[in-house]
């Protein structure tokens, strides 16, 4: 009681785009007021007809966000059976007992029973929770599979790791990979293939920045047609970007992640120690994928201490993620800027680092959609250099761009920032232009 349930439900609801089903309140609704149900029928009563609850809300089709009284953990193997991923919204006792000392609440009518209750509720919270949140961030972060915690509790039958990580945080590896994009090539996973000893039932830990779990994903979605893998991104691309929403892929000389598929991973850990080695160069490069979340969501998150940045970044792809997990709709927004940084990188043939290259299709983007104050704001935080790239190739690349129909380039743009408009389509001649503005 006074976790704030009911609160956090709603905006996780609202950010997962999914119906949200509160069960006391759709008791009150066909049974009368809680207390009144308590005083005329008892507790034991009331535990039968919030079991009933409980279980048409959790069966109904639709994914969907459900908050369960917080007593329903008291009738045996009712949360346990359910099915769902169970997050416990902790709260000290002390918080919980001021929101609802003053209300009708007909268990929080005397002060030491409820700290009681509080205190014998709390091993059955522990014992049925997957995760554990305290607000709307961390309950999708819990829903997309993701954790804040150690990079060491990742245990699987084999780890794949970038060789100078494993080398930095010493690091147990069972098949080490180059880092950087130019692991991610049909050689590399043709060797991690055949190297690789894991059945249908074993789990892949990829341990390296963006490029590392796009390959490794990739090897896991198709090897023995598809194993479990967990992602331990250790940049600040994979991060707050690469390692969330189970895009996996490889690239080709034609074009970045022409080859790839859909494979979400078990478990995602971000790990903050993991950052403590990179260089300047490295963070820079994932503070783009920082701004260009900000812009999407509307709010200055670059502004935000390293781990909360991280955070919530991660949270706000990873609900967009969970809205669209097959790319279909709105998770193109998160293209903001990378039409063009792809076509960039495939003309450097890779030598341009993925930040470097976001920074300046942040740029052609903003300016694109007429937001020059925005502009201005990424070349002020990113300094952005101009690519040395042939023009005619980074413009072929372009037009290969997975978001493009028929050759012709499909561009993400801002009305304002936080307003991403998708899929627009702009006169060949002025793409051609923004993209010359970033070439040397």
């Amino acid at each position: 009681m006074g976790a704030g349930k009911t609160t956090l439900g709603e905006a996780v609801a609202r950010r997962l785009g999914r119906p949200f089903h509160d069960v006391d309140a759709e008791l009150e609704r066909d049974h009368g007021p809680i207390a009144g149900l308590f005083d005329t029928r008892g507790e034991a009563a009331f535990r039968e007809l919030e079991a009933d609850a409980v279980a048409r809300a959790c069966s109904r089709r639709e994914p969907s966000v459900v908050a369960l009284g917080g007593g329903a953990v008291e009738t045996s193997g009712l949360v346990e059976g359910l099915g769902a991923l169970v997050v416990h919204v902790d709260v000290d006792v002390d918080t919980a007992w001021e929101r609802v000392r003053a209300s009708a609440r007909p268990l929080a009518r005397d002060e030491r029973d409820f700290r009681r209750r509080h205190e014998l509720r709390r091993p059955l919270y522990e014992a049925v929770a997957d995760a554990q949140a305290g607000d709307a961030e961390g309950v999708v972060l819990a829903a997309a599979g993701i954790r804040v915690a150690s990079h060491r509790e990742a245990r699987a039958e084999a780890v794949v790791a970038d060789e100078t990580v494993a080398a930095l945080h010493g690091i147990e590896a069972t098949l080490h990979v180059p880092g950087g994009e130019t692991a991610k090539t049909v050689a590399e996973a043709d060797r991690l293939w055949r190297s690789l000893r894991v059945d249908r039932e074993g789990t892949v830990v990829a341990v390296g920045g963006g490029s590392t779990t796009d390959l490794v994903g990739f090897v896991a979605a198709t090897h023995l047609r598809g194993v479990a893998w967990h992602a331990v991104p250790s940049t600040l691309v994979g991060q707050v970007d690469a390692a969330i929403g189970g895009k996996t892929a490889i690239d080709l000389p034609e074009g970045k992640n022409l080859v790839g598929a859909f494979h979400w991973p078990a478990e995602t850990t971000l790990d903050p120690a993991l950052l403590d080695t990179l260089p300047e160069e490295e963070l820079a490069n994932g503070l783009a994928e920082v701004v260009k979340t900000g812009l999407l969501c509307g709010e200055p998150l670059w502004e935000l201490p390293r781990e909360e940045l991280v955070r919530r970044c991660a949270a706000f792809k990873a609900a967009i993620c969970l809205r669209d997990p097959f790319d279909r709709g709105e998770r193109a927004q998160l293209n903001l800027g990378h039409t063009f940084a792809h076509a960039l990188e495939a003309a450097s043939g890779y030598r341009l680092a993925h930040g470097a290259a976001v920074a300046l299709g942040l740029l052609a983007a903003l300016r694109l959609s007429g937001l020059e104050h925005e502009a201005r704001t990424v070349e002020e935080l990113l300094r952005p250099r101009l690519a040395r790239v042939d023009p005619e190739a980074a413009w072929a690349a372009l037009a290969r761009d997975k978001k493009a129909v028929d050759g012709e380039p499909r561009l993400v743009l801002l009305d304002a920032p936080g307003s991403p408009r998708l899929g627009v389509e702009l006169q060949a001649d002025e793409i051609r232009s923004a993209l010359d503005a970033l070439i040397e």
